[in-house]
């Protein structure tokens, strides 16, 4: 999952998403124990998309606006200095 895409989310549905890929990383790791789980590489990638989810939610915590560029400071040149 892209960072850009969870940066669209509303809030509410951003939550949902952190709450479904909770559940999904406990599934997976239930059925990892018990030697279900065809593809362990989920785990990791479960992993990291709930830590995304979970930055995006931070830095709207914090009002931050990750992944934006800041504008370049305005400079006006004297031209007779």
């Amino acid at each position: 999952m892209k960072v850009d895409a969870l940066r669209e989310l509303p809030q509410p549905e951003l939550e949902t998403k952190i709450r479904e890929l909770r559940e999904e990383l406990f599934n997976f790791r239930f059925r990892h124990v018990t030697r279900q789980l065809d593809n362990p590489m989920m785990l990791r990638i479960t992993k990291r998309n709930l830590a995304r989810a979970m930055t995006v939610w931070r830095e709207r915590e914090l009002h931050l606006d990750r992944g934006r560029r800041p504008e370049a400071p305005s400079v006006t040149v004297d031209p007779g200095a």
